[in-house]
């Protein structure tokens, strides 16, 4: 049973945190399937980047895990996530889309996936707000996001083996 009062109690920089990881979360899909070149495109992307950044910002003021000072390697992946946007972006007023794309693909699944796998180990606060009674689930939800990123591997490189086939 997913019991929110955890989230609900915790810092407000926390509960900005988790509202924009939310945010680029449900949007991801959305933007990555559909058609490409409209306005809503453009609008829900600048929605998802700003999430992004408002996510990778506020982890910042998050030193649950303190490692080098109030900094862990979370933080990197922060400093990433701020690179990959920028890149990104510039990749499409560049009108280079296919790296647009990958970048932004890669930021959505390395990013929210990846970083967002470790929010549900024992003893963080989305592992408390989905398995208090089974903290123990937080390592099956790791080990899926493993299994996806083997196999988001592997079929890119499927992938990249078929196009230059053609």
């Amino acid at each position: 049973m997913i019991d929110f009062a955890p989230l609900l109690t915790a810092a407000p920089v926390i509960q900005l945190h988790v509202a924009a990881a939310t945010i680029a979360i449900l949007l991801a899909p959305i933007n990555l399937l559909r058609r490409r070149w409209d306005r809503l495109h453009r609008t829900l992307g600048y929605v998802w980047v700003t999430a992004m950044a408002t996510c990778a910002l506020s982890s910042f003021w998050i030193s649950g895990i303190r490692m080098l000072g109030p900094f862990s390697p979370i933080h990197l992946l922060s400093l990433l996530t701020f690179y990959a946007l920028w890149t990104g972006l510039r990749f499409a007023r560049r009108g280079q889309i296919e790296a647009h794309r990958a970048s932004f693909r890669g930021l959505t699944f390395y990013g929210l996936t990846g970083a967002g796998g470790f929010a549900f180990l024992p003893g963080r606060l989305m592992n408390e707000v989905f398995f208090q009674e089974t903290p123990a689930m937080g390592y099956l939800v790791l080990a899926l996001v493993g299994v996806a990123a083997v196999l988001h591997i592997s079929l890119g490189g499927v992938r990249r083996k078929l196009r230059t086939q053609r």
